[in-house]
């Protein structure tokens, strides 16, 4: 794993500075502590940070190819880089190197663009061929690995892993975009359609972009999207021996590596299905690592320590505590822009953890947006029936009204609380699946911001952007549409960001076995009943895995990754919260009503309301931005 960095000046090529590079690079040491290099000719730069996991010794970036005519740098992981690379030799192509980075160039110098389709691995790629004096930036289909670009006032194009590689280049402006912060406010992190900063973006997951010297710069173009329109054919049986074979083999493909590996165990399905699979494949215990809360009614590790014990781990496991609350800053800072997945927390600690034992750790990440495995999805699945039934106008008047005068009752058991049900049961899927998803509503939003901040958005909803990837989603069902914007909108967003952050900062690999594309194609063709029965969601998942788990793992209410803050931000932590609302770069941006944010507070400490997601929202866009160091 790695950092990469560089500079392409397209429409009128001028010199690099290769120490400009190099200070890009430098921003993201951590994510390659092993080793640096910067290449630059007319026009072009690329740099590169290297995390050694394959070929060690070997295979140093930026890479030449072996007739010097191209040359790359490469974040990430190339699974079947020896079959590729067997292919290719019987083609005639030779290898100085024995890892995956030399094979990448030799199959753009084999196939083009269309590469990218025989890549089976995590990637961000930037390679310069010098024949067409082309560039080629692409990311891989899911969007595990990340990369940020921008068009700076001197013509050239910028790009780095993260944000902070790019503000180590002196033209980068530090202004805020209001409908980043609008879409931050809906969903609680930076989708990929946004940045943060005005002028930067995102390459989007299964996108590439191809500049060539002496013509502008193109959009960005989509070479991968994962469909839900067909239906796999066969018995339950058939289907479920298929989905281990899948499985298995992903698994088995990401546990090849030069330096130690591990795997993280919360306790849950997915972790314990890849641990499962990988003491299966493993003559030597496999390391696995988890976290832990103080707050009883959230801990785990019970769980994670029974499926250790099962299969013969090498476990370690630790408590994150209220104390904890100390990093944010520097959690914050991992990040660049607002990320309020309070989850990110112990996921960095349990990436700290993990890194005391081993350098490449494989998760559990995928499988609930693949199979189905969040409640919200079968919430959907079931609200969709309810839809089906009755006329829009007429769920629109019954539930609207219901869901108007519904208290919102935070307090309450689980049943009691049917305010948002109702109210998205009035709305389309699409638009109730938002609102589901979502962390503040637009009323809610609409009631911290001031007039002229409100003004400025023009119209702007975060949620806006979801319904239309929902309603254009090659897909036949709700579920479907469900799962797909989960796949292409959250998890590049929110999960895969939040592992990749982590896991860098601490210059540990994270793999996800789950996410192998293969495995979500199969999961995409699934009918609907085997992923989602009754209130089981995960269905064929979970029975494949009976021979290897026991069924209080499989069946017990899923939990997630879920941290106390409302406990702690009504506690010992409400200075804190208190504190938001005088903080001061909120309180001099403008963006806010005055008391909006300190009566959040109020209402939370005094448990007349469970405000402690928006909240946490506001302290880490605040502890973002102050480190950003932006104009407005």
């Amino acid at each position: 794993m790695c950092g990469i960095a560089g500079l392409f000046h397209a429409e009128t090529p001028k010199p690099v500075d290769p120490a400009r590079v190099e200070r890009m690079c430098t921003a993201m040491a951590h994510r390659g502590p092993d080793g640096a290099g910067v290449w630059t000719e007319h026009g072009v730069g690329l740099g590169h940070r290297r995390l050694s996991v394959i070929d060690v010794e070997g295979s140093p970036q930026p890479m030449l190819s072996a007739d010097g005519r191209a040359v790359i740098a490469f974040n990430g992981e190339i699974y079947n880089f020896r079959e590729l690379r067997r292919e290719l030799e019987r083609d005639g192509a030779k290898f100085r190197t024995s890892g995956d980075t030399e094979v990448i160039l030799a199959a753009w110098q084999r196939w083009g663009v269309d590469c990218l389709d025989k890549l089976h691995g995590m990637f961000v790629i930037a390679l310069y061929d010098l024949d067409t004096r082309q560039l080629l930036l692409a990311r891989d289909r899911f969007g595990v690995k990340p990369l940020h670009l921008a068009r700076l006032s001197d013509g050239s194009l910028a790009f780095a892993s993260e944000l902070k590689g790019l503000l180590a280049h002196p033209l980068i402006r530090r202004r805020v975009d209001p409908q980043a912060l609008d879409a931050y406010l809906t969903w609680g992190y930076v989708p990929d359609s946004h940045a943060i900063l005005s002028g930067v973006q995102k390459l989007a997951a299964g996108h590439f972009l191809l500049l060539e010297q002496g013509k502008p710069v193109p959009q960005q173009r989509r070479w991968y999207d994962i469909s839900f329109a067909e239906r796999a054919k066969g018995s339950e049986a058939d289907l479920s021996a298929e989905l281990v074979h899948l499985m298995r083999e992903a698994v088995q493909s990401r546990m090849v590596s030069d330096v130690p590996l591990g795997a993280f165990l919360s306790g849950g399905v997915d972790s314990s299905s890849v641990v499962a699979l990988m003491s299966e494949a493993s003559a030597e215990p496999v390391r696995t690592c988890s976290i832990g809360f103080d707050v009883e009614g959230l801990d785990e590790t019970s769980y994670a320590k029974q499926i250790a014990e099962q299969f013969g781990t090498a476990h370690d496991s630790r408590i994150v505590g209220q104390e904890d609350f100390g990093a944010l800053d520097q959690l914050a800072g991992m990040f660049d822009e607002p990320f309020a997945d309070a989850s990110a927390l112990p996921t960095w600690r349990v990436c700290q953890l993990a890194r005391e034992k081993v350098t490449v750790a494989l998760s559990g990440d995928g499988a609930d947006e693949a199979f189905a495995g969040y409640r919200r999805q079968v919430f959907h699945h079931n609200e969709e029936r309810v839809r089906s039934l009755l006329p829009s106008g007429l769920r629109g008047s019954l539930f609207g009204t219901l869901g108007r005068f519904w208290p919102k009752a935070d307090w309450a058991p689980r049943p009691l609380r049917a305010k948002a049900t109702l109210l998205a049961l009035a709305e389309s899927g699409e638009e109730g699946y938002a609102r589901g998803l979502s962390v503040t509503t637009p009323e809610a939003r609409a009631a911290l911001y001031s007039s002229g901040f409100a003004d400025g958005l023009g119209g702007f909803r975060g949620e806006d952007e979801l319904i239309a990837l929902m309603r254009a989603a090659p897909a036949q069902s709700g579920l479907d549409r469900a799962q797909y914007a989960d796949l292409t909108f959250w998890l590049p967003g929110d999960i895969l960001t939040k592992v990749d952050r982590t896991s860098m900062a601490v210059s540990l690999e994270a793999r996800e076995p789950l996410l192998d594309h293969r495995l979500v194609e199969f999961a995409a063709r699934l009918p609907d009943k085997l992923r989602v029965q009754g209130s089981t969601g995960k269905y064929l998942l979970k029975k494949c895995m009976e021979r290897y788990l026991p069924r209080d793992i499989l069946y017990r209410p899923k939990q997630g990754f879920v941290t106390p803050i409302a406990e702690w931000l009504r506690g010992p932590l409400s200075a804190e919260a208190r504190a938001i609302g005088s903080s001061s770069v909120l309180a001099q941006s403008g963006w806010f009503a005055p008391r909006a944010i300190s009566d959040l507070a109020e209402a939370h400490i005094s448990g007349r309301a469970d405000n402690s997601r928006v909240l946490w929202q506001l302290l880490m866009l605040e502890k973002s931005l102050a480190q950003l160091e932006v104009s407005g």
